[in-house]
């Protein structure tokens, strides 16, 4: 793990507190002037750049912008993480499970390079989604559920709206084509979404066939790297690598782990198969599901 602090508990936080006061309708001015603080203060701390988190600065803050019992507790907990080294965020632990720390992050990218061993959440159907987020929140009510599938299709925005879409550059192994989820239906009309997503200018899907093996040696795992574009030639913001557990995540956002991702990717991307011929699977693969059913 890497020895460098991490920035991107405070710069989540940051950016929670910019999205609530902006919501408000209030400058940074007036919301300073109502928790007894400088101006400059609030804008460090929106900014992600303050050196020093006070918790009391948070809760109000909190209350003055509205914020509800969820996202005051996961603002909290983000200010108490905003000094830790490489950030391993535990689901439930100071942060309610219920808050997605990742979306803020995702929702400001301008460009994700994964690796994937599941469809990921920018490029899946609804029925697709729904059977994953169905299993993982088993015994919540259908309105729930139809909620979350709602979120989930709303983050595709991202990459399908037509003023600058973030671009999206995915390896996904090919065990993704076979796993199947829900029905042999849901998997052909995903794949078929697959392949015409990959027909868009912002988007390249390939797939890494068995044949090409294990092309590192080892296994990395899924991950995703955002990157958030440049401002006179200087990232606005550090990029940062995005790893997924069954009980938390971890985000890196040194320049080592950066890097070692980044030629992970493509060394995988070398030996993937190139944007048509990995539509052309698709497409074969959803044939495939379709004489299952």
């Amino acid at each position: 793990m890497a020895e460098t602090e991490s920035t991107v508990p405070r710069r989540q936080l940051g950016r929670y507190l910019r999205e609530l006061r902006q919501q408000s309708g209030m400058t940074i001015a007036e919301v300073a002037r109502r928790i007894e603080r400088g101006a400059t203060t609030l804008q460090r701390l929106e900014t992600g750049s303050a050196d020093r988190i006070r918790l009391w600065d948070i809760e109000a803050l909190c209350q003055v912008l509205g914020a509800s019992e969820t996202e005051t507790a996961a603002l909290k907990g983000l200010a108490q993480q905003g000094n830790t080294k490489s950030w391993w965020h535990e689901y439930g632990d100071l942060i309610p499970a219920n808050f997605d720390v990742y979306m803020g992050l995702e929702s400001a990218a301008e460009s994700l390079t994964s690796f994937q061993e599941l469809v990921p959440g920018l490029a899946q159907t609804p029925e697709y989604a729904r059977v994953l987020i169905r299993s993982v929140h088993a015994g919540q009510p259908e309105s729930e559920i139809s909620r979350r599938v709602e979120m989930r299709m709303h983050r595709q925005i991202l990459i399908t709206r037509r003023a600058q879409p973030a671009t999206l550059d995915v390896v996904l192994d090919e065990s993704v084509l076979h796993r199947v989820i829900g029905n042999p239906k849901i998997m052909a009309a995903q794949l078929r979404h697959l392949a015409d997503l990959g027909t868009r200018a912002n988007i390249a899907i390939r797939v890494l066939p068995y044949s090409a093996g294990i092309p590192l040696g080892e296994l990395t795992g899924p991950f995703t790297i955002l990157d958030f574009g440049e401002d006179d030639r200087q990232p606005v913001e550090p990029s940062v690598v995005y790893i997924e557990s069954y009980t938390g995540a971890m985000y890196f956002d040194d320049h080592l782990s950066i890097e070692r991702y980044r030629t992970a990717h493509e060394a995988m991307r070398r030996v993937a198969l190139d944007a048509r011929q990995s539509r052309d699977l698709l497409r074969h693969a959803a044939r495939e599901h379709e004489h299952e059913r």
